[in-house]
């Protein structure tokens, strides 16, 4: 059946985007340099041809540098794109106007891209019928009183999960598998884990289509989502009914289900690239709307992106209409989605100024922090870009917590058995002083990771010297080279039971010493029942069995999975290990103990200057009341060592965690835990973990 044809009026020129009000729709975009602007509505997410093309007039539809209709009686559920044409004189503007390309509204809340042809995108012609396509949304919703959440940091415990490979997994069994629906069916997982947060990979709409032609030749797809075309879009592929346009009711319902269980959420967001890559790269939006406004350009010949991120261009982030745009955005997924935080993709990219240098103050960053609607929100900054800019400890700003990858490198190298790292893994685990005390910030702008997405899982970290990315179509070439990691004497998969028992304690030490640690830990998901990718380090492009979460190894590894949640219940039990300020390692008023004090193999003894030690012990006193004390003994020398325990007046030790015993007493919960009398010292077994937890004599 044929659309009506709509009546129009000049509109408005706010807000960006379109804006249903009950009776009709406005429209507004931006373009500075466009000289004609057309508004093509659809009928369906999958028409191939408009059924009316609205032409925007200068005289009437354009205030400043803003495009602006207003559509009489036209409905929530019509779907649309822009078309724009405007100067094409690429080398001397950087201006890439195509008059026969559709562009993607860069404010849409929902778009579909099930008829996208990358393809056409990038070469010259009509891309109408392989477009994607925005949809006018009805915004209400029923948020039933829930509000984004209000969380100390330092009680933070943070799980890294990609939406679709949680639940994509035959072993997952939820109705729709890949779907923020089938993450809600997984919350009584998480709720019995006792992580505090989720961190979620990109869902913010993004490209599949966008990886090398090695790779597409394969059949393979980018799978991690950071390739951001729609930043204000849930992404389609993660929806159940796309097409119907429920991207914002089935994302708003994730938040508030995961709220309802106390679980935060945070994003990991990609400002810093775009999916409209670089010179060869397609016209989605940006890119034909104004592409020397957004990105980076060379100076001398500006159809030439620079690139900071290793993904064709880099985002403009500091010019002010970009900047604007994406703190509005930001603000927009809070004060409409009521997300609790952001964890910014190559943050320092932000940091670079017009000319591509890196700026003291950066404007945009600046704003984040001190915008009021993100005063409560979690900031956290990947504080690193691809050519180069390292700025862990000094990234601009206070609030910003930063993935602290000197963290993780230590403690991976101190695992191996690295020697002449006992005391910078002492400062790693009591908060990276040296990082953040000078600036004035905190333990909790620390975030301690030991694997995330972006490399080994934890058992491959154990199970495989180099990477093994052939599947991936680049011969091996993608991914890091530099993994810090060790396979205990077989590359890979492997039946010697010697082995497969170092690898396991291993993944069971790392996870003990992430979760002693001073700042704010967060685990990669899947990590806790030993999912393995077979040694791809890289698996942005592999949605299929091999990066998906398989159910099967709650059971499996159920022994991994049980020690997992002891540590997490150990953590939230003792104050004392998530410290708001910087140990001091004297004695607090009304204490019995200083807060910290350090260990050898004898007490008081901490071998700072031995270059050969792999070994480090420490007592951390209690704070609260009724609190345990805690005394801590590490040992990743390939022999057993017998370490002195402290005596404490009025107290008994008890063994809570021993890496090197087999399951339940490698983590034994408070009521079940005996007394170690008369012990004046412990014996640690070769490449273990162990904790103590003090109880009352009496």
């Amino acid at each position: 059946m044929q659309a009506q044809k709509y009546l129009t009026t000049p509109g408005d020129q706010y807000p960006p985007g379109s804006t249903y009000d009950g009776k009709g729709t406005n429209f507004s975009v931006f373009s500075r340099h466009a000289t004609s602007v057309d508004l093509l509505l659809y009928e369906h997410a999958d028409s191939e041809k408009p059924f009316q093309v609205i032409a925007l007039h200068q005289e009437i539809n354009r205030t400043f540098y803003i495009w602006h209709v207003y559509v009489e009686d036209l409905p929530v559920g019509t779907w649309y794109c822009w078309r724009m044409d405007g100067p094409d004189d690429i080398r001397q503007s950087g201006l890439r106007f195509d008059k026969d390309k559709n562009l993607l509204d860069p404010w849409a809340r929902a778009i579909n891209d099930r008829l996208w042809d990358r393809k056409a995108a990038c070469a010259p012609g009509d891309n109408g019928p392989r477009s994607m396509r925005s949809v006018v949304v009805d915004d209400n919703y029923d948020w039933d009183g829930d509000t984004p959440m209000k969380f100390r940091s330092e009680n933070a415990i943070i799980y890294e999960v990609h939406v679709g490979g949680f639940t994509r997994h035959p072993t997952a069994r939820v109705r729709n598998p890949g779907a923020f629906s089938g993450l809600i069916e997984k919350i009584p997982y998480l709720k019995d884990l006792g992580i505090t947060h989720v961190e979620l990979l990109p869902v913010m709409a993004f490209d599949e289509q966008d990886v090398p032609p090695g790779t597409a030749a394969l059949g393979l797809k980018n799978y991690w989502g950071y390739s951001t075309h729609s930043f204000f879009s849930p992404h389609p592929g993660y929806c159940a009914t796309p097409e119907q346009g429920t991207h914002l009711r089935e994302f708003r319902d994730l938040v508030k289900a995961l709220h309802r269980a106390a679980i935060g959420i945070i994003l990991d967001v990609v400002f810093n690239h775009t999916a409209e890559a670089g010179m060869d790269g397609p016209i989605i939006n940006f890119r034909g709307i104004g592409s020397n406004i957004f990105y980076h350009l060379d100076p001398i010949d500006k159809s030439i992106y620079r690139d900071y991120t290793g993904c064709g261009n880099t985002v403009n982030a500091n010019h002010p209409l970009v900047s604007n745009f994406i703190i509005s955005c930001l603000e927009y997924w809070v004060r409409e989605m009521h997300v609790d935080g952001f964890r910014f993709d190559l943050a320092s990219a932000l940091a670079r100024g017009e000319n591509g240098e890196p700026l003291h103050d950066p404007p945009v960053l600046w704003g984040i922090e001190l915008s009021e609607q993100l005063s409560q929100s979690k900031l956290i900054a990947e504080a690193w870009d691809a050519a180069g800019l390292y700025q862990v400890g000094s990234f601009p700003g206070y609030r910003w917590a930063e993935w602290n990858g000197r963290y993780r490198d230590v403690v991976r190298r101190f695992l191996r058995g690295d020697k002449g790292l006992v005391a910078e893994f002492a400062t790693r685990l009591s908060g990276s002083s040296d990082l953040y005390k000078p600036q004035l910030r905190l333990p909790i702008n620390s975030i301690n990771f030991v694997t995330c997405h972006d490399g080994f899982t934890l058992i491959d970290l154990m199970s495989y010297n180099n990477k093994h990315n052939q599947a991936n179509g680049e011969q091996n070439r993608d991914g890091s080279n530099d993994n810090l990691s060790c396979n205990y004497g077989v590359e890979g998969e492997t039946s010697n039971h010697g082995i497969l028992a170092i690898r396991r304690q291993q993944a069971k030490n790392a996870m003990a010493i992430l979760l002693l640690s001073q700042g704010v830990p967060m685990l990669l998901a899947g990590d806790e029942v030993l999912n393995t990718q077979k040694g791809n380090n890289n698996g942005y492009c592999q949605d299929n069995e091999l990066t998906w979460f398989d159910w099967s190894l709650l059971i499996e590894n159920a022994d991994m999975l049980r020690f997992v949640k002891h540590l997490i219940a150990l953590r939230k039990r003792h104050p004392s290990l998530r410290r708001r300020r910087f140990l001091s390692g004297k004695q607090g008023e009304g204490q019995v103990l200083p807060d910290i004090t350090w260990h050898g193999r004898q007490l008081n003894q901490p071998p700072w200057d031995d270059d050969e030690a792999q070994i480090l012990a420490f007592t951390l006193a209690a704070v609260a009341d009724k609190e345990a004390h805690l005394h801590v003994m590490i040992n990743m020398f390939y022999d057993d060592v017998e370490m002195e325990i402290p005596l404490v007046a009025g107290q008994l030790w008890c063994q809570a965690v021993d890496t090197a015993q087999s399951s339940p007493m490698d983590a034994v919960q408070p009521h079940n835990q005996k007394p170690l009398r008369e012990l004046s010292a412990y014996l640690v077994r070769s490449r273990a973990v162990v904790v103590l937890e003090s109880v009352p004599a009496y």
